[in-house]
This record gives structure tokens, C-alpha cells and sequence, in this order.
């Protein structure tokens, strides 16, 4: 099976990192071919919203998300990871996200599996509402079946990710897959 992985953290070696290289190292390990993408690296403009798309595509904007498409159109599982910043996914993540208009009517008739990661420096569970009700919104707008989630909480660095549970919660989730 080929999973796209796709990082939303400007964190090189941050918490919400540690966590997919731990579910990249289950999913390896369970024999799946698993494609990394760190968004905050690439160049990924803002939808325009200009509908040139039809939902379907192409994207005018010739830029790295065409290589991030295609990625997740050729997988069968899609994995987003992001430190919870403000009760909310990284700016760079939604980003991308909401560039899935363009093929948005080609996402709804694929029935990806969708996996979510994510680190918060709070311990209050709370703080991850937000992203839960997101994450359960787009996979229900996009038909995307919910494959599994790593909510850490109190993990603020990667030092505490690691001494944490969720490290291993994170390669069970991949190796599950």
C-alpha cells in the first residue's frame, strides 16, 4: 500500500515530527511504501479561488503542490501531521488543504483512508477540539475514511514526544495499517 505522509510543521526535528518518523517506521516496517512530503519547505501558493479548476483540476498555479497531488491521488492512505498551534493545524498544512479544491471532485470518488498526527505543548485535551472537529469535517466533505489518530498531548519538543507514549501510539498506528 503507498502512504503520503505530509508534514504541516516549519519544525525541522520538532515534536509532531518525531511522532511520523515513529508511524513512518511502523508503516515501513509493515511492508508500505511510504512517501514523505514537509510542505513548509516547498512552495505552495494560497487558493485563489478563482474556480479555474472546476473542482477537478488543474490548478493554474504551476507550483510544488502539483508534485503533492499527485503524490496523494497515487496512495491509497493520507496521513496529516501538525503541531497544534492555537487549537489548530499549522497555516502551511491548510494551506494545503485548501488546495484540494482543485481536485476536490476527484478526492471525494477515491475513498482515501485518512490519518491524523498531532503534538500540542498543552496537556489540556481541549486544546485539540478544534482540530478534531476540522479533520472529522474534511474527511467527511472528501469521503476520506478516518484510519486512526495520535492526539499528543503534553508534547511540547520532540524530547517530550519521545518520552512520551505517543511515540509508540504513533508506530503501532503505522504498523496497523
Amino acid at each position: 500500500m503507498e502512504i503520503t505522509v505530509i508534514e504541516g510543521s516549519p519544525h525541522i526535528n520538532g515534536a509532531s515530527s518525531a511522532l511520523a518518523k515513529r508511524f513512518v517506521e511502523g508503516a515501513t516496517e509493515a511492508g508500505h511504501i511510504v512517501n514523505v512530503v514537509e510542505v513548509a519547505r516547498l512552495n505552495i501558493g494560497v487558493c485563489r479561488a478563482c474556480n479555474a479548476c472546476g473542482t477537478s483540476g488543474p490548478c493554474i498555479q504551476k507550483d510544488d503542490m502539483t508534485d503533492v497531488r499527485s503524490k496523494i491521488m497515487s496512495s491509497e492512505v493520507v496521513v496529516f501531521v501538525t503541531p497544534n498551534y492555537f487549537c489548530g493545524m499549522t497555516a502551511q498544512l491548510k494551506t494545503v488543504i485548501d488546495r484540494f479544491y482543485s481536485f476536490s471532485s476527484n478526492l471525494k470518488t477515491r475513498g482515501l483512508r485518512a490519518v491524523l498526527i498531532t503534538a500540542s505543548a498543552d496537556k489540556a485535551d481541549w486544546t485539540t477540539d478544534a482540530l478534531r472537529v476540522q479533520f472529522d469535517s474534511m474527511c467527511r466533505y472528501l469521503n476520506m475514511q478516518d484510519a486512526g489518530r495520535v492526539m499528543a498531548v503534553g508534547c511540547g519538543s520532540a524530547e517530550a514526544a519521545h518520552a512520551s507514549r505517543f511515540m509508540d501510539e504513533a508506530y503501532q498506528l503505522g504498523k496497523s495499517l
